[in-house]
């Protein structure tokens, strides 16, 4: 979404309604701008999901294993691999990255 602002006072501009020529109007002074070019709306592609970022199922397997209770509703399991990664400015901690070893279930503290 494009936020538009108005040159004389730097309100805010919206599309105006009821008129044949699509226009922004300013919502606290009278400025107008008329539209020239249709609207139209740009799609992104879709951004990688952080575990192909951080190596997909490869991240997993040089990581130690420590006694971790899976976090996975109806898994009683008590043991999982894990690996830290600084996700944050440095004087933030670590992110600890849990998976579980008998489910596979994986979370992040």
């Amino acid at each position: 979404m494009v936020l538009l602002f108005c040159p004389i006072c730097g309100g805010l501009l919206k599309v105006g309604s009821g008129s044949a020529v699509q226009r922004m109007e300013c919502l606290t002074c009278p400025y107008i701008h008329n539209i020239m070019d249709p609207l139209t709306n740009k799609k992104f592609p879709r951004l990688k999901e952080l575990r192909d970022v951080m190596g997909g199922d490869a991240a997993w397997e040089n990581a130690d294993s420590m006694e971790e209770a899976c976090t996975r509703e109806g898994c009683t399991n008590r043991r999982a691999y894990f690996f830290q990664l600084q996700t944050r400015s440095a004087d933030e901690p670590m992110t600890t990255f849990y998976r579980c070893t008998d489910c596979a279930h994986q979370w992040k503290e």
